[in-house]
């Protein structure tokens, strides 16, 4: 018995320190680890809308963050022909990855890279002539060269912010969430995204 207790204490610390980092990252500029952190306020923010992101080619991953919510989290990146996309693998089960549908409903966001912010528009791509493109990309890029089933995998393209989206809704730093999402909502449709 004495063993078993032993073992519930560790277990039940190793929740309690989990739960800590999530808070703190939630609380942080951006993500820690894999826990999603809080909005990305530091960084030089970039506010040209058209940005050849072909410098980001040999990045593996990025922090993004959607507006509404405002979360961060490390995200894969793609660069195709100058263009900047993020795949993600959307599991069965939402609870654990909601970004992709909340950017469906609202997909202004910020990426940073290198200490540099670039307020973005996430666009789901939906043309199986250019999922199969990216996916090539992908697969050479993070799985030894297999193209990812494109069922499991969306992709967002990062399209420039103009106008009232574009710098000023990335330079503020929190806005208002919406009461919208709830993860026993009925399913609309990886690893690091």
């Amino acid at each position: 018995m004495t063993v078993l207790r032993s073992l519930a204490k560790c277990v039940g610390a190793l929740v309690v320190v989990l739960i800590g980092i999530a808070l703190v990252a939630r609380l942080s500029d951006g993500p820690i680890g894999p826990f999603a952190g809080g909005t990305l306020l530091g960084g030089v923010l970039v506010p040209d809308s058209t940005v050849d992101w072909s410098f980001a080619r040999d990045i593996d991953t990025v922090e993004f963050q959607l507006l509404d919510p405002a979360r961060s989290r490390t995200v894969w990146i793609l660069v195709r022909d100058g263009e900047l996309y993020i795949p993600c693998q959307v599991p069965e089960f939402r609870l654990w990855k909601q970004w992709p549908h909340e950017a469906l409903e609202d997909g202004r966001a910020v990426i940073r890279v290198d200490g540099k912010r670039y307020p973005v528009r996430a666009v789901r791509v939906t043309d199986p002539k250019l999922l199969e493109q990216v996916g090539t990309v992908m697969g050479e890029k993070y799985l030894d060269g297999s193209v990812p089933e494109t069922g499991s995998v969306w992709v967002f393209r990062m399209d420039p912010r103009t106008g009232r989206d574009g710098a000023e809704g990335a330079s503020r730093s929190v806005e208002p969430a919406r009461a919208r999402y709830s993860p026993m909502r009925p399913k609309l449709g990886g690893r690091r995204s």
